[in-house]
C-alpha cells in the first residue's frame, strides 16, 4: 500500500511538481519539505515518518506525520504549537521525537533555529524607520486629469444652461404652466430668499460715516473769488464807466469803488465788501486799452477789464 521507494523512483525520475531545477541544483517548492532541498532523505513524500517545523502568523508549529495514518488524508499530520521560548521549543522537539531518526531531530532543530533568527530579525526591522519607495503610476494620473478636465468643462456647461433657463423663465418664454423637478425648485427659491433677505438687510443697516478733507475745496473757492469772483456796478455795466462821457479823460485805475466782491456759500462769512487791496494790486498790472469803433463816430474809448 505505502512503498517509500517507488514513490520515490516516480517523483524522481519522471515527474514532479514540487521540483525546481536552477544551475546550482534541485530544490523543493513543497512547505513541508523541511530543508528546501530536493534529495531522498528531506522528500516529504516518499517518507513515510516525517516531521518539519511551519509558521502560520508568527506562531511555530511542529508537525509530525506517521505511517499509521496514511489511509486518512484530512488526518494525516499532526501538529503541536510550540512556545516563544526557544529552549523549551526545543524541549518539547525532543519529546516529541525521541524514538525519530537522529537525522530527523537534527533537521527539526536546525529548521527552528532559522526561523527563531528571520523573526528576530524582522522585529527589529519593523521597529527601525526606514524609507518606503512608493511607485508612482502615471497612466493612472493622466486618466485622472483627463476625467478631471472633463468634469470641469461639463460643470461649467451645466452652469450655463441652467443660468440660461432661469433667464428664459423670468421672461416668460415657456409661458406659465412647467414641470419644475423639485429639488432645483427649492433650490432657486432658497435662492431668491436669501437674495431678498440681503436686500432687506442692506436697508435696515445704517449709513456709513465718511470722512472727507474738505480744505482743498476751500482754497479752490477762494482762488476763484481771486480771479473772477467780483461784479460791476449797474452803472458800470451799462457802459456809463460811472458817468463818464467820451470826452472825458481815462479813467483813473485806482477808482474801484464800484467793484464789490461776489457773496460766496452760505456760512462763509465773504459777503460783498469793498477792497482796496485789490485796487494795490492792480497798480503794479498793465492798463489794457479798449477800443471801439462806432458808425457814426470813429472816437476811442478807453476801460478797464
Amino acid at each position: 500500500m505505502q512503498h517509500d521507494e517507488v514513490i520515490w523512483q516516480v517523483i524522481r525520475h519522471n515527474h514532479c511538481s514540487f521540483m525546481a531545477k536552477i544551475v546550482t541544483g534541485n530544490f523543493c517548492r513543497n512547505p513541508y519539505n523541511v530543508t528546501g532541498i530536493c534529495n531522498r532523505s528531506s522528500c516529504p513524500l516518499a517518507n513515510s515518518r516525517y516531521a518539519t517545523i511551519r509558521d502560520h502568523d508568527g506562531v511555530f508549529y511542529l508537525y509530525m506525520k506517521t505511517i499509521e495514518r496514511a489511509h486518512m488524508p484530512n488526518k494525516l499530520w499532526e501538529r503541536v504549537k510550540l512556545p516563544k521560548n526557544y529552549e523549551k521549543a526545543l524541549e518539547i522537539i525532543d519529546k516529541h521525537l525521541i524514538y525519530w531518526p537522529k537525522f530527523l531531530v537534527h533537521k527539526t532543530k536546525q529548521r527552528l533555529t532559522k526561523m527563531t533568527q528571520y523573526r528576530i530579525r524582522m522585529r527589529k526591522l519593523e521597529l527601525k524607520v526606514r524609507e518606503k519607495i512608493v511607485t508612482l503610476p502615471r497612466k493612472e494620473k493622466k486618466r485622472e486629469a483627463r476625467r478631471e478636465e472633463k468634469a470641469e468643462k461639463a460643470a461649467i456647461l451645466d452652469k450655463s444652461i441652467e443660468k440660461e433657463l432661469l433667464e428664459r423663465l423670468k421672461r416668460g418664454v415657456y409661458g406659465d404652466i412647467y414641470n419644475y423637478p423639485v429639488k432645483e425648485y427649492n433650490k432657486v427659491l432658497e435662492m431668491e430668499g436669501l437674495q431678498a433677505a440681503t436686500e432687506e438687510d442692506d436697508e435696515e443697516q445704517e449709513p456709513e460715516i465718511e470722512y472727507v478733507e474738505g480744505y482743498e475745496e476751500l482754497e479752490e473757492e477762494e482762488d476763484m473769488e481771486d480771479f473772477g469772483g467780483f461784479e460791476m456796478d449797474d452803472s458800470i455795466k451799462g457802459g456809463d464807466y460811472g458817468g463818464m462821457d467820451e470826452d472825458d479823460e481815462e479813467m483813473d485805475p485806482l477808482d474801484l469803488s464800484n467793484v464789490k466782491r461776489l457773496k460766496t456759500g452760505s456760512g462763509s462769512g465773504l459777503g460783498k465788501v469793498k477792497t482796496d487791496d485789490f485796487g494795490a494790486k492792480l497798480k503794479k498790472k498793465a492798463r489794457v486799452l479798449v477800443e471801439v469803433e462806432n458808425e457814426d463816430t470813429d472816437e476811442r474809448q478807453e476801460a478797464f477789464q
